[in-house]
């Protein structure tokens, strides 16, 4: 699988071939996964959060069932807050050639009705996009950036 580059910092890829498949090491599960271009994005963005934003490895997890109306959905990314692994964040990818619409907001909006988390954020590798939720009145706002796990407590 040819993998193109993303507006992501570089990292160390632990790539290998396994039964005919392309596997790429997944830091938070500890496991090679199959190299699709969304986890080549997902990759990437944990790496970036954890070597450029402060975010510890003990505080992510990936593919993390939420049940949404009796179904079982998975949220690509969760961010938890030390205390009591509340938690913090949602992060949800899309391959490079996914456009980030509304249809994409919508799908973290709801994983967020069951998890209620303050930080949202969507990135194709190549757009990222990071917005607050107010919790107590609904409204949200787009930052410019995305938060250092500090500013995430703040």
């Amino acid at each position: 699988m040819m993998v193109q580059p993303l507006n992501l910092p570089p990292f160390e890829a632990n790539i290998k071939k396994m039964n005919g498949m392309v596997k790429i090491l997944d830091v938070l599960r500890r496991r090679f996964v199959a190299l699709t271009p969304e986890e080549w994005v997902r990759q990437h963005f944990i790496h970036f959060l954890i070597g450029q934003k402060g975010y510890s490895p003990t505080l992510m997890a990936n593919e993390v069932a939420v049940s949404l109306n009796g179904m079982s959905r998975r949220c690509d990314t969760v961010v938890y807050r030390q205390e009591g692994l509340k938690p913090l964040m949602i992060v949800e990818y899309k391959r490079p050639d996914v456009e980030i619409t509304q249809r994409v907001f919508d799908q973290i909006c709801r994983y967020n009705m069951v998890l209620e988390v303050e930080w949202l954020v969507v990135s194709n590798g190549l757009k990222h996009y990071c917005c607050r939720i107010n919790l107590n009145d609904g409204t949200y706002s787009f930052v410019p950036d995305i938060p250092t796990y500090e500013q995430l407590k703040s």
